[in-house]
Parts: C-alpha cells; sequence; structure tokens
C-alpha cells in the first residue's frame, strides 16, 4: 500500500512537471521577423535581408533559397534585448539591439573584415510561417 501511493504521488508530480514544461511561456517577440542590415564601414556588402524566428526567446535563421544556412547563438530577452552571435562560414557577426513591439533596431559589426553597421526588423507574423 505505501508503495501504491508513493508511486501515485510520484506519478502525480511527474505529470507536474510535464504539463509545466508543456505550458511553458511564450515570448512576446516570437514569430517571425523580416530584418533589413545596412553597412556603415568596411568591406561588407552594402546591405543584407533576411528572416529570422524566434521562438521561446530563441533565434533561428531562415536562409533564402540558394543561400547557405548561418548559425545563431545568443537569445532575444523577454524585455525586447538583442545580443547575438551569428556565423556564417569564417564570418562572425555580433549584433545588439532590441525589439519593442513589432519593430527592432541596433548594430552589428564583423570584426575579421572591420564591418560595421546598423540593422532594422519588422514583425511579419506572430507565428512561425514554413519557408520551403
Amino acid at each position: 500500500m505505501k508503495f501504491a501511493k508513493q508511486s501515485a504521488m510520484a506519478l502525480g508530480f511527474g505529470l507536474m512537471i510535464v504539463g509545466s514544461a508543456v505550458a511553458a511561456p511564450k515570448n512576446k517577440h516570437d514569430g517571425t521577423w523580416k530584418v533589413q542590415m545596412v553597412t556603415d564601414a568596411g568591406i561588407c556588402g552594402s546591405s543584407y535581408s533576411y528572416d529570422i524566428v524566434v521562438e521561446k526567446g530563441n533565434v533561428r535563421y531562415i536562409p533564402n533559397a540558394g543561400e547557405a544556412s548561418a548559425d545563431v547563438y545568443g537569445r532575444i530577452a523577454p524585455s525586447g534585448a538583442v545580443n547575438l552571435d551569428i556565423r556564417r562560414s569564417s564570418a562572425k557577426v555580433d549584433a545588439l539591439g532590441s525589439l519593442k513591439g513589432r519593430t527592432g533596431s541596433g548594430t552589428w559589426k564583423v570584426d575579421q573584415y572591420g564591418c560595421t553597421g546598423r540593422w532594422t526588423a519588422q514583425k511579419s507574423a506572430n507565428t512561425v510561417e514554413a519557408k520551403l
């Protein structure tokens, strides 16, 4: 009887933990964002445009057709603070800034190429848009 009671309690506690994980709060910045980057200095191209997805504060890059993927490290804080390290091939981009509502802005740099610039973002959807 004691074993059955402990097992039931453990099962109930386990279900409570699983339920909490499933019901984890969504970050208000979650969704798909269109980002424009403009180069102010350095040998980088003059401008870039790309899409990112934010899910529970985690960022994922969506490559355009024929484009190589990029690894994105860092998060979007619940406050909207952006602090990302983006790596593609040998280039490492450091991006800082903030998101507020459906817009965002900040700065970026690629030290190894002496590039610096600005970025702006517009939220295009509150949910993740699939790109085939």
